[in-house]
């Protein structure tokens, strides 16, 4: 086992290297340039659209809606990252690290806006009368290369029991413990409930349970964050100061290796936002709407709401705290500078954090896992599917996890290619699609 899990770190070590970086960052600059810096000029209308009615939207081909939809990917996207993961790259990488989890956070909103229009343009009616796309099918159908089509689904059905379930419940399982005693397996015990109610019901469960749940810990989150930084308002200039400084010289780490700050800023931006992953537009092609262009917008936001929103308030809590270079890192480091800045109360706004957030990305991720899983095999696998992921969120909650983080993490990151290859390839799309929509718009033919 310790062999295995010694070629797992080193495939991941290659996985998640600078050449993958390079190519997930230089996916979301080329968009950029492709749509005209979309993601400025748009994000106003995206955020309208994400959270207000579309006339007409209830009759529109689809499982749910635009909201539902984007709950559904924020429910998989905002996790353990967006507190263990900021706490790492600014340990790692120093303060500075934040600043590029932004710059990498903004040109992933022109990756997630070309991934969600490809998601709905190339889409199917499955079997069972669920929409069913993702990178699977705008592969397959959009290069017809079935073979790359394939290679992406085992990749995620692999990672989504690590990665969405396994490794999430461990760090509920954990956070509960350390902050109430309560014993893992009682946890596991519960959580597993829980997921199977939910799980079981299929996407239009799942996107009401991420509809109910998402808003409320994000808005928990973030407001116990901003009430820090009201109590500690004198630290907040200087933190930021650090921030943007530290993003360009690297002073905070050994050496002032500005590479390393970079390097650990666009690697947790990316861990934490997922875009160019692949994962967000599987939930993005269940969506109720008259064109891709409109729910390609109500994506991209997602991007913008975990990282440079929640993500910020974990990376700039850490920095006004100044904790991060006393050794501890990941959820701890988190719970330790919360509870600093708001003694008594702050430890406990991140053990909420986690668990809700580790919650909704185990519901987000069973519903990617099903929909490659149908891919591969046939809707006649989801059913038994969905019976081993339940079953794997227990064994999170009780087994050592070291093999399953490194495999994962492999996985996941092998998720990245073959989307990176479509979304470069099929850009032309993204542009005619965009362009479409767009004066469709202005001539009176979709509502704004």
């Amino acid at each position: 086992m310790e062999k295995l899990q010694a070629i797992f770190e080193t495939v991941g070590g290659w996985v998640w290297g600078p050449a993958m970086l390079i190519l997930l960052v230089g996916t979301g600059v080329l968009l950029t340039v492709r749509l005209k810096g979309l993601q400025f000029t748009k994000l106003p209308m995206a955020l309208r659209q994400a959270f207000t009615h579309t006339p007409g939207q209830e009759k529109e081909k689809g499982d749910v809606s635009h909201f539902g939809a984007l709950m559904t990917a924020l429910s998989a996207t905002i996790g353990t990252g967006n507190i263990a993961g900021v706490a790492t790259a600014v340990v790692l990488g120093g303060p500075g690290a934040v600043f590029w989890m932004w710059i990498t956070a903004i040109f992933g909103m022109a990756t997630k806006y070309a991934e969600g229009i490809l998601a709905v343009h190339y889409r199917i009616t499955d079997a069972r009368g669920e929409m069913a796309g993702g990178p699977m099918y705008y592969i397959e159908r959009g290069l017809n290369m079935k073979w790359l089509a394939v290679l992406f689904a085992f990749f995620a059905v692999i990672a989504s029991f690590g990665i969405g379930s396994s490794v999430q419940s461990n760090s509920v399982a954990e956070s509960i413990y350390t902050s109430f005693g309560i014993e893992h397996a009682l946890t596991g015990v519960v959580l597993t409930i829980l997921t199977a109610i939910v799980i079981l019901g299929g996407i239009k469960s799942i996107a009401r349970a991420a509809s109910i749940i998402v808003p409320v810990m994000a808005v928990v989150y973030v407001l116990g964050g901003l009430i820090i930084i009201g109590f500690n308002l004198e630290k907040l200039l200087p933190a930021l100061s650090l921030i943007f400084t530290d993003a360009f010289t690297g002073s905070a780490v050994a050496g002032g290796a500005l590479g390393t700050v970079i390097r650990y800023g666009v690697a947790r931006g990316v861990f934490s936002n997922e875009a160019g992953m692949g994962s967000a537009p599987i939930a993005a092609a269940a969506a109720k709407t008259d064109h891709a262009g409109r729910q390609a917008l109500v994506s991209m936001t997602g991007t913008f709401l975990d990282t440079i929103v929640v993500c910020s308030i974990t990376g700039i809590v850490l920095v006004m705290a100044g904790q991060y270079a006393d050794g501890s890192t990941g959820a701890a480091l988190t719970t330790h500078s919360f509870n600093a800045m708001l003694p008594g109360w702050g430890g406990y706004i991140v053990t909420f954090g986690l668990v809700f957030f580790a919650y909704s990305t185990i519901l987000g991720w069973c519903y990617y896992g099903e929909k490659c899983a149908a891919y591969l095999l046939g809707t006649r696998a989801v059913l038994p599917y969905r019976v081993i992921y339940v079953a794997s969120v227990m064994m999170g909650t009780i087994a050592s996890l070291d093999l399953v983080w490194a495999a994962s993490d492999t996985f996941n990151g092998l998720m990245a290619i073959p989307n990176l290859i479509a979304l470069l390839l099929l850009s032309g799309v993204v542009v005619k699609e965009t362009k479409d929509f767009f004066n469709k718009i202005e001539s009176g033919q979709l509502p704004k």
